[in-house]
C-alpha cells in the first residue's frame, strides 16, 4: 500500500465524485461519517477518525472487521473531524492529500473545510479536494492545473495577501500581481487549453474549478 497519495473522505453530505480520481493503492482515511461514504464509493478504508457521532455503528464495525484502524476522539473537541483526519493523513507522510467531500449541508462547515485546506500544517504536501461538482487546489509556490478548454477557475487568496501571482494558460493572465483576501480580482478566469500554471511568490491561493463544463467567455477584460 502506497502513501504517495492519501485520500481523506469527509463526513457530512456524500461526495459525488468520479472514483477514477482516486489513485490505485491510495491509503484511505475516513472522517467520521466519511466511512459510510467511502464504503458507498467502493473504497477500502484504512483508518476511521473522529468522535463517531454521525457514523453508522455498522459501517464502523464493517470497516474494523476489514482491517481498518479506529481513532476515536471525544465528542467535545477543538477540531472538526475533517481537520483531525487531515492531521492523521499528514502523519502518513504523503506527497499529496486528496479530500473527497460533498458541497451541501451547513455553510459554516463548508467554509471551514475550504479554509482548513490551506493550513500551514500541510504546507509541504500538495492538497486537492473534490467537493461536489467543484475541484479545489491549494497553490503554494507553483502548481500545474489540468482542466478543459473553456473551464472556469477562480484564484482566491487565503489567510493573507498572495504576492507576485503569475499564470500561464489562462485567458486573463496575471503577471506579478498581488491578490488580497476578500478581493474578487481572481474570480472567473478561463482555461485556454488543458493545462494552466499558477505560481505565487509569497502566500497561499485556492484555485477553485467550480464546474467542469466549458464556459462561454464574454468580453469582460479582467477577472
Amino acid at each position: 500500500m502506497s502513501n504517495e497519495v492519501v485520500v481523506v473522505v469527509a463526513g457530512g453530505e456524500p461526495p459525488s465524485v468520479d472514483i477514477s480520481s482516486v489513485p490505485d493503492g491510495a491509503t484511505v482515511v475516513a472522517a467520521d461519517r466519511g466511512v459510510e461514504h467511502a464504503q458507498a464509493l467502493g473504497l477500502d478504508v484504512d483508518l476511521v477518525v473522529g468522535d463517531l457521532d454521525s457514523a453508522s455503528p455498522d459501517a464502523v464495525l464493517a470497516a474494523e472487521a476489514a482491517g481498518a484502524r479506529i481513532e476515536k476522539h471525544p465528542a467535545e473537541k477543538d477540531l472538526t473531524d475533517l481537520e483531525l483526519a487531515l492531521h492523521s493523513a499528514l502523519a502518513l507522510s504523503p506527497a499529496r492529500i486528496l479530500v473527497l467531500a460533498g458541497d451541501g449541508g451547513r455553510i459554516d462547515h463548508l467554509l471551514a473545510s475550504l479554509l482548513v485546506l490551506g493550513r500551514p500544517a500541510w504546507a509541504d504536501v500538495d492538497v486537492d479536494a473534490e467537493m461536489g461538482a467543484a475541484t479545489v487546489h491549494v497553490v503554494r509556490r507553483e502548481r500545474e492545473l489540468q482542466g478543459r478548454p473553456g473551464e472556469l477557475v477562480s484564484l482566491l487568496a487565503l489567510g493573507g495577501p498572495a504576492e507576485n501571482v503569475r499564470t500561464e494558460g489562462l485567458a486573463y493572465p496575471l503577471a506579478g500581481e498581488t491578490l488580497e483576501p476578500g478581493s474578487t480580482r481572481g474570480i472567473s478566469n478561463v482555461f485556454v487549453g488543458e493545462r494552466a500554471r499558477v505560481s505565487v511568490e509569497r502566500g497561499v491561493l485556492l484555485a477553485v474549478r467550480p464546474d467542469r463544463r466549458p464556459f462561454v467567455a464574454t468580453s469582460k477584460e479582467a477577472t
